[in-house]
């Protein structure tokens, strides 16, 4: 995990300036909110509304991103103010609570945005609860949400908006198999249901921070979508939330919310939020608990037992969304996995097509937007088997099969990224014998998606790059046809 966190790659610096402009945005909403005269309670608020706005917006255009975060008010004000006017109406606070755990999930089926909005609302009606939010400071919160968004837009579309010299990266839309309405309507119906659990056995648990467990089922299905992946995602929360409440007993606690030490350790929380959170969900949470325990002792209430009850609490979240997912219209890691490997190698297709189509002299054939969203396709596949190459998984046959698969998944990609580097090449001609394999790995590709046999076969030895290329990418799809083609009794994966 260490190594996972400190050796990945950051192609273009992408993470570090990613993190590193969230520690400004925050910070300048921080001091924005103080210079207006808000109280420690408004500023938080302030605070983790520009964490949101700088996080959660992920639209593939700039023009995108800011639309998105010039909504987030919409989304979340009205919640906030009914947050704060029902936090003495325990049953009506509750059902309200659960109603926004549903609507915010259900909001996915509109893609990154409505994503985006869901989690902004989710958050300011957790974040009342955190903050005991009452109608008399409604004016106040809602100035600091405003004022903190539009600081944090700032930052992101005018200060450093390092977006703009990038190429859209759109995350690829679920197959159709397993359509996007459909998978988002039982998440909100398996969210609430998650969350009703985790609401009663949490009040069980603590009367005052019931709220911990509610959060911990909402962010399980955050990024998810089949039993399996949420079920690891509850898995690495918990384990974050651990270590993280390990690391707080040595740092927050003995800050005794002193200011400077507080402001330090906040600024070094966030840049580790969103520099490890492409890369380690446990990882984030460690920061994120950290930076939990620091604002509880800003307010004077951290203790080791109150950590003690976060772990608690986060426990009961996971085990809540465990559940959902299980009992409530189970969505199998196998059908969402199988739709994601068939996405990928018929994108595999694509770019040997359009590759050859390049070779052959077409000035309008360009491979590049395949090949990244290969890349993009391979990295949801990664994420859909997860559960099933996790070390407990005790299913060792199927995490076998799971591993060579992701392994000759990443060969195919290699040598598409060879074979697209040498079309780039203005002196690569063609013959006819790329245009004889390219026909050989369509022929390949269309027996994996359709369930038919691959003719083995031997090819001859070639010097020539762009040839070698697509005999190594027919070799890879051919032995793909094993792990694959497994007995209807014993998928890939399963979980």
């Amino acid at each position: 995990m260490l190594k996972k966190v400190f050796m990945a790659p950051d192609p273009g610096r992408i993470r570090l300036r990613f993190a590193t402009r969230a520690v400004l945005g925050i910070g300048l909403a921080v001091v924005a909110c103080g210079l207006a005269g808000h109280s420690l309670t408004g500023t938080i608020t302030g605070g983790l509304a520009a964490l949101l706005a700088l996080f959660t917006v992920t639209d593939a255009t700039v023009r995108g991103q800011a639309v998105t975060t010039a909504l987030l008010p919409a989304a979340g004000l009205p919640v906030l103010s009914a947050a704060a006017a029902l936090q003495d109406h325990a049953v009506a606070r509750d059902a309200a609570f659960l109603a926004v755990v549903g609507l915010g999930v259900y909001a996915r089926r509109w893609g990154p945005r409505g994503h985006a909005l869901g989690i902004f609302a989710f958050m300011l009606f957790f974040a009342a609860q955190f903050l005991h939010a009452r109608t008399g400071q409604l004016a106040e919160l809602s100035a600091s949400v405003l004022l903190s968004v539009a600081t944090a837009g700032v930052v992101r579309f005018g200060l450093w908006c390092y977006e703009r010299r990038l190429p859209p990266a759109a995350v690829p839309a679920p197959p159709g198999g397993t359509g996007l309405a459909r998978i988002t309507t039982r998440q909100a119906v398996q969210a609430t249901a998650g969350a009703g659990f985790a609401l009663l056995v949490g009040q069980l648990v603590s009367g005052e921070r019931w709220y911990w467990a509610v959060g911990a089922t909402w962010w399980a299905f955050v990024n998810t979508t089949s039993r399996g992946e949420t079920l690891v995602r509850g898995f690495r929360r918990v384990l974050g939330t651990v270590i993280g409440a390990g690391l707080a007993l040595f740092v927050a606690v003995p800050a005794h919310g002193d200011a400077a030490l507080t402001v330090l350790v906040v600024a070094v929380s966030v840049f580790g939020i969103f520099y490890t959170a492409a890369l380690s969900y446990t990882w984030m949470m460690l920061w994120v608990t950290v930076l939990a325990a620091m604002l509880y002792g800003l307010l004077g209430v951290l203790t080791p037992s109150l950590l003690a009850l976060r772990m608690a609490e986060t426990g009961v979240g996971a085990l809540g969304a465990a559940l959902a997912v299980v009992f409530v219209l189970p969505v199998s890691t196998h059908s969402v996995t199988d739709a994601w490997i068939q996405r990928a190698l018929r994108c595999v297709h694509a770019c040997t097509a359009q590759t050859a189509a390049r070779l052959a002299g077409d000035p309008d054939a360009d491979p590049a937007p395949t090949v990244a969203e290969l890349e993009r396709l391979l990295a949801r596949v990664r994420l859909s088997v997860a559960p099933l190459v996790h070390p407990l998984n005790p299913m060792l046959g199927r995490k076998r099969r799971a591993r060579q698969v992701l392994a000759l998944l990443d060969d195919c990609a290699r040598e598409i990224r060879g074979l697209v580097a040498v079309a780039a090449d203005p002196e690569a001609s063609h013959d006819a014998r790329l245009a004889a394999a390219c026909w050989r790995v369509e022929a390949a590709v269309e027996a994996l998606t359709t369930g038919r046999d691959i003719e083995p076969r031997t090819a001859p030895s070639t010097t020539e790059p762009a040839l070698a290329h697509l005999h190594s990418l027919e070799r890879t799809l051919a032995e793909l046809s094993t792990p694959l083609r497994t007995p209807s009794g014993s998928p890939l994966v399963g979980a």
